[in-house]
């Protein structure tokens, strides 16, 4: 046996007891004739005391071990004389009286501690040693248990987990698939499924009511700090079902598990329609831990010589309330900001609402005091505030002002991680049109029904219907999102026409749902949310890469085990693939 007890659980209590315990060497001291060393496993880390007078062999013995040695010690539990109030047992010390070296380490490539030395290509290179870290370990502890908690709450309302094909049919309409050759059935090709939609709904004509699967999903896209190719999702399917079943559904499972997990009681989420979030916040996922709303200013400023507010389609600001103070350089930061090429404004206007009541400005030349009053009433603003204004086209002009409004939001401290504002978006747009294509394209996917009202629409102005569509919001971060499903065969081949498939085309790639409904589908509709999203948001982390024990960097990249790599040519040719030659 080599252990009968854990770094992690050993207290004043269990003084005197013998135990055994095996781990890694986490850290050695030698203090004149004593040695101390820091045995560290996945529970924690106990010190173990060797004596030189005592035992001279045993402690020349510790003396030789190396950082990240794996050891097995037996020893007595001891009260120790200087003791640690930073780790659980930290009262307690194991005095050694045998110790078995189970292997020996080269030192590793960076320190194993929460402040590590090793950088993000490093650690990721040797992640199998990043993993020992506590701050890592602990994150994937959390997402242990917040599976295990949904999987708990979703078994305790008659959901059952089914498992779906992870080799299935490539679906270009979405994101870009992976694409896997079949070896018999050469010329022809499966995908990893970027999510189970179909399947689910398959099985919602099945008779199977409540799904869900905690499932791999994949898409060959652009990566950023909350995208990798390969991501989890919480995937859940309910049959008879309206918008408000799912929502008050996925709410509850949502405060459950800040309940059991955080310990935090979240109050009913408010709900915001797309129009209102995006006239608002210029986001279809805004933070609301913090006001600081969008307030159009168009009206108070046509007709003043202006040429930069007069042609533009849309001007509006934000109020940032004490911060008139705001100096010459610190307004000249949030320009340089905004005109970033990944922000694209061309310019900032300001309005200082100075403490004694007067109003300055950057467009002081084509706007009195009087003017900059109204302006400053229309934004709610009082002594001391700043008004930050932009203008141009609605669209961008609002996506921009977003950015800065975060920008604010963190600068003044109003973006605490530890403060969960969740909230549902509703009433998104069914289509989005594609200008240089001139068709539309599904917002969320091809099976999304359209708000009962909005259906003759499909008709008549296709862009003004909305879609039966919800996400969930925390913090500004999009955790997940979902719809009430077409059931209905002839509003399907309907949505199929005004995406511009033709008849041919629908029946070759969705053939069978399409059949499958005719068979008596059911109303049903789900939702789906990133786990990975879910994990960082209760872990306050920035990457989604430190929840995932084995991730990929920002180029798609596995840099421990160097995949994508290149394969054999024999393998190649099993699969008939033939590579074009790679231009010098």
């Amino acid at each position: 046996m080599y252990r009968n007890s854990t770094c992690g659980e050993l207290k004043l209590a269990d003084e005197n007891k013998i135990v055994t315990l095996a781990g890694w060497v986490s850290k050695i001291r030698k203090m004149g004739g004593m040695t101390f060393i820091d045995l560290r496993d996945r529970y924690g880390i106990t010190q173990l005391s060797f004596n030189q007078e005592v035992n001279p062999e045993l402690c020349e013995q510790a003396n030789k071990l190396g950082r990240e040695w794996v050891i097995m010690v037996t020893g007595t539990v001891k009260e120790r004389s200087s003791k640690n109030s930073n780790i659980p047992t930290g009262d307690i010390e194991i005095i050694v009286a045998e110790l078995t070296v189970l292997n020996a380490s080269q030192t590793p490539p960076f320190t194993i501690e929460t402040e590590t030395d090793g950088g993000d290509e490093l650690r990721m290179k040797y992640r199998y040693l990043d993993l020992r870290r506590n701050v890592v370990r602990q994150n994937l502890e959390l997402r242990h248990r917040m599976a295990f908690e949904t999987r708990r709450y979703l078994d305790d309302r008659a959901f059952l987990e089914v498992e779906t094909p992870v080799l299935i049919g490539s679906t270009p309409e979405g994101a870009r698939d992976f694409i896997v050759p079949s070896r018999m059935n050469q010329g022809e090709f499966y995908a990893l499924p970027q999510s189970p939609q179909l399947f689910k709904q398959l099985l919602m004509v099945s008779g199977f009511d409540r799904y869900f699967q905690i499932v791999k999903c994949f898409r060959d896209e652009d990566l950023r700090a909350d995208r990798q190719p390969e991501f989890t999702q919480i995937d859940c399917e309910m049959s008879f079902v309206e918008q408000e079943d799912v929502l008050t559904t996925f709410e509850g499972l949502t405060k459950h598990l800040f309940k059991t997990i955080k310990g935090l009681e979240i109050p009913d989420f408010p709900r915001m329609s797309y129009a209102d979030a995006m006239k608002q916040y210029g986001s279809d996922k805004p933070d609301i831990r913090f006001e600081m709303k969008f307030v159009e200013l168009k009206d108070l400023t046509v007709g003043r010589d202006f040429v930069v507010f007069d042609s533009a389609e849309y001007v509006a600001g934000i109020c940032a309330e004490g911060c008139a103070v705001y100096t010459r350089k610190q307004l000249d930061e949030l320009t340089e900001f905004v005109k970033r090429p990944q922000i694209g404004a061309k310019g900032l206007i300001y309005v200082r609402y100075n403490e004694d009541g007067t109003l300055k400005s950057s467009v002081d030349k084509f706007y009195s005091e009087e003017d900059l009053k109204l302006w400053a009433e229309r934004c709610n603003a009082k002594p001391g505030d700043l008004i930050l204004i932009l203008a141009g086209e609605t669209e961008k002009t609002q996506k921009q002002l977003c950015e800065l409004r975060l920008e604010m939001g963190t600068r003044l401290g109003l973006r605490d991680k530890n403060n969960y504002k969740c909230l549902w978006v509703i009433d998104f747009p069914l289509l989005e049109k594609d200008e240089e294509l001139n068709r539309f394209f599904a917002k969320h996917h091809p099976f999304t029904s359209p708000k009962p009202e909005d259906i003759p629409l499909l008709d008549s102005d296709p862009g003004a219907v909305r879609a039966n569509a919800y996400d969930l919001v925390i913090n500004g971060v999009e955790i997940g999102g979902g719809s009430i499903r077409i059931h209905n065969s002839d509003l399907q081949k309907k949505m199929f026409e005004v995406l511009g498939f033709t008849p041919e085309r629908a029946q070759e790639q969705f053939g069978f749902l399409m059949n499958a409904f005719k068979y008596g589908a059911p109303p049903h509709g789900g939702i789906a949310f990133g786990l990975d999203r879910f994990v960082s948001i209760f872990a306050g982390l920035d990457s989604i890469r430190d929840c995932i024990a084995f991730p990929k960097n920002n180029a798609g990249r596995d840099m421990m085990i160097d995949a994508p790599s290149r394969v054999e040519q024999e393998q190649l040719d099993e699969l008939g693939i033939m590579l074009k030659p790679v231009k010098e």
